[in-house]
This record gives structure tokens, sequence and C-alpha cells, in this order.
């Protein structure tokens, strides 16, 4: 399966390579990965539990990052071992350009599969691919993108430590998160 798609970031270049490099970012990025561990320069470790048709498996492999032009593109990949129900491999080549205050996102997505999910057959396999890139891309720009105003929390009256406690706990969460994390947002 190989897809092709572009998505217009409201933010600037080096913030979306940043978080192209950040594993906390990665790992809200990626639907059902429970852990990602490790950096850009070693790769990075992950367990994945996803559900393809009737199959589903756990995933444990390694996601890497290659080809990189710093601040231009990279290539993520990854391959992953679902025991009894088979394995999963892909790379994304990802390239970003700028576009005023924002950021053009440009991705070709292969994916391949074997063992238990090949025998689901290529419809089934081709709509999860794309559906996973296609969320993968969604997650990813939200956790970049700065929240719109309705999504400003009001005041609440909380202490300034249980506001900053609350804030912790919602990190991983909301649209621009990253963001904020780096208080940029």
């Amino acid at each position: 399966m190989e897809m092709k798609d572009t998505r217009r970031i409201e933010a600037e270049p080096a913030l979306v390579w940043q978080a192209l490099l950040d594993p906390a970012v990665l790992q809200a990025a990626v639907p059902g990965c429970e852990e990602l561990t490790g950096s850009p320069e070693e790769g990075f470790e992950a367990v994945v539990v996803q559900k393809v048709g009737p199959v589903k498996a756990r995933f444990k492999g390694v996601v890497t990052l290659s080809e990189r032009v710093e601040g231009e593109s990279l290539v993520l990949s990854g391959e992953g071992k679902g025991g009894a129900a088979g394995f999963a491999k892909g790379a994304a080549r990802v390239r970003i350009e700028p576009d005023g205050e924002a950021t053009i996102l440009h991705y070709e997505v292969e994916a391949k599969v074997g063992g238990k999910l090949a025998q689901l057959g290529s419809r089934i396999i081709d709509g999860f691919a794309r559906k996973m890139a296609d969320e993968f891309f969604s997650r990813f720009q939200q956790a970049i993108e700065a929240p719109e105003e309705a999504e400003v929390p009001e005041d609440t009256g909380e202490t300034d430590a249980s506001a900053e406690a609350g804030k912790d706990e919602k990190a991983g969460k909301g649209k621009g998160w990253f963001r904020r994390v780096l208080g940029r947002g």
C-alpha cells in the first residue's frame, strides 16, 4: 500500500521539525501506541496495540529516523512483530516547507504486512493503512497547532499549583499541547 498527502500546519517549520524528532509527540501521534522509548539518533522501541479486521495484536518493534536533512526532510521507518498475527512494517517520507508563518508537510507512506494479517485481503489492509497514516498525521498536526480561542480554559479559581498540576495531566491531550509545553502557545 502506498499513499501521498499534504497538510498545512499552522506553525513555523522549526517547530514542526522539532515535533518530528520529539518522542512524546511521536507516541501521541501513533494510534494505539502504549510505549515509545529511545531517541532520534539511536531510534525508538515501541509497543502498539491495533485491531485490523478481526485480528487484534500487540506489536513490539522499532522506529528509526533516517535520511535526515536538518529542518527539511526525513524518513520515519517502523517494523513490528505481532506474534501469531504476523508483522507490519512501513515508512513515511516526510518533507516540510515554509508557507508564510505556517508549514506545508508532505508525506509518502508505504506499508507492508505478513502472517495472518496478510490473509485478510488487500482491501482491508489498504483501508487500515490509509486510516492509520491519516490518523497519525492528524494527531501530529493537532499536537502542534495552537488551540482555538474557544479551547482556552476559563479561570476556575484554582490556585497556581493546582492549575499547573492540571496542565501537566492534560499535556498529551488537546490541540496545540506540544506548542504549549514549549511555551510558544
